[in-house]
């Protein structure tokens, strides 16, 4: 078996040409694979990062998200003070009272407007519920005040850039204070100010929903219950992490489904160029096919000697398709939210799952290209192929 496989390598490398333009067909087909599956596990990771397990967040009830939500005072009064919710060391409960607003806002370079979320948050609490978010310039903002604080992608993809920009929303002229980090999840893409000052600017009596740290994480079946069976409360309850997974699982299956169509049919292109080349190979090599035969190789070696010169067409293919998804880690993009129709930005993520995966479509192809250009050599007639 080993004389065989060093037998295909040796083909290759003799016929290089051919051999680099037919793995240079399949890599391509393998980087748009791989970029896809990158795309829709960037999107994923941003959004369910963006959650902890020990949080919940309070919407109304049949809401798909905070933007569409609302939640009275008193039912808002009703929540924070459920046993289940968690205190700090000096008996306050642990939870947050915030706002969601859609603003345009313009992007940089272009004059082309987005919807960009625009939080209300308690100027301690929320940021004390979301430990990944870290101010990486500049103060938190003043509660009561006309200040901001806006994530690192708002600060690289909008015109609302650095401290001390302004910007006019809702009849007030907003000042830049700070400009946060959280790690890449979604809060990167949010403005945060303060929630009692964006709920009287823009009349707007009720909260979007209600986050709260878990007593202990065991909880959260216990709180669930007690409200379903609460007829003040018209909410439902998530844990943070499985309501931010939720927002990315209609897009990812998008993108996903869209993008693995598009490879299927770039793959039949790159299957033919292979069956051509392991078909020119076989026209090529009657007489040493012949030669392997009457040294007394069988049928089933000269099948394996072909295929495994194809896989390794589709091997060199899938590490060149790899390899160019590779860079792709380094590139940020965002799109519009499909949840909350406000902007994301989130960037590609390779796993090793995604490698897997991409060596073995890379694999299927190469198969499926040689198999029939190998059985054509298996069935060779002896004396027909050292006829002269």
């Amino acid at each position: 078996m080993f004389a065989l496989a060093r037998y295909s390598y040796r083909n290759l490398r003799v016929r290089h040409l051919t051999t680099v333009l037919t793995a240079g067909g399949m890599g391509l087909v393998v980087f748009v694979f791989a970029s896809v599956l990158m795309l829709a596990e960037g999107l994923q990771k941003t959004l369910v990062n963006t959650g902890s397990r020990d949080n919940v967040v309070f919407i109304r009830r049949s809401s798909e998200a905070e933007v569409q939500s609302i939640l009275p005072r008193e039912q808002a009064a009703v929540l924070e003070n459920l046993p289940e919710i968690g205190m700090d060391a000096g008996g306050k409960r642990l939870s947050a009272r915030e706002v969601v607003i859609l603003i345009g806002l313009k992007k940089m370079g272009s004059a082309t407007v987005a919807n960009v979320l625009l939080r209300g948050v308690n100027a301690g609490a929320s940021f004390d519920l979301r430990p990944q978010v870290h101010l990486a310039e500049g103060r938190p903002f003043n509660p009561g005040s006309s200040e901001i604080v806006i994530g690192r992608s708002i600060a690289r993809r909008f015109v609302l850039r650095g401290l001390g920009q302004t910007i006019d929303f809702g009849a007030r002229t907003w000042t830049v204070v700070g400009i946060m980090d959280a790690s890449g999840t979604g809060f990167d893409s949010e403005i945060w100010a303060d929630v009692d000052l964006l709920m009287s600017t823009f009349r707007r009596p009720v909260y979007s929903s209600i986050l709260a740290r878990l007593q202990t994480p065991s909880g959260f079946t216990r709180l669930k219950e007690r409200i379903l069976g609460d007829p003040r409360l018209t909410v439902d309850t998530f844990r943070e992490s499985e309501y931010y997974a939720a927002q990315s699982e209609l897009m990812a299956k998008f993108i996903r489904i869209l993008g693995i169509s598009l490879t299927l049919i770039f793959s039949v292109g790159a299957v033919i160029g292979s069956m051509v080349t392991m078909y020119a190979a076989v026209a090529n090599r009657i007489t040493e096919i012949g030669t392997l035969r009457a040294l007394g190789f069988h049928r089933g070696s000269i099948l394996a000697a072909f295929l495994l010169e194809s896989l390794f067409l589709s091997i060199l293919g899938g590490c060149l398709g790899l390899a160019a998804a590779s860079t792709m880690n380094r590139l940020t993009i965002s799109t519009m939210n499909w949840q909350t129709f406000s902007e994301l930005s989130f960037s590609f993520t390779l796993t090793y799952q995604i490698v897997f995966s991409a060596f073995a479509f890379a694999v299927c192809m190469g198969l499926a290209g040689g198999l029939l250009p190998a059985f054509r050599a298996a069935r060779m007639d002896l004396v027909a192929a050292l006829r002269p």
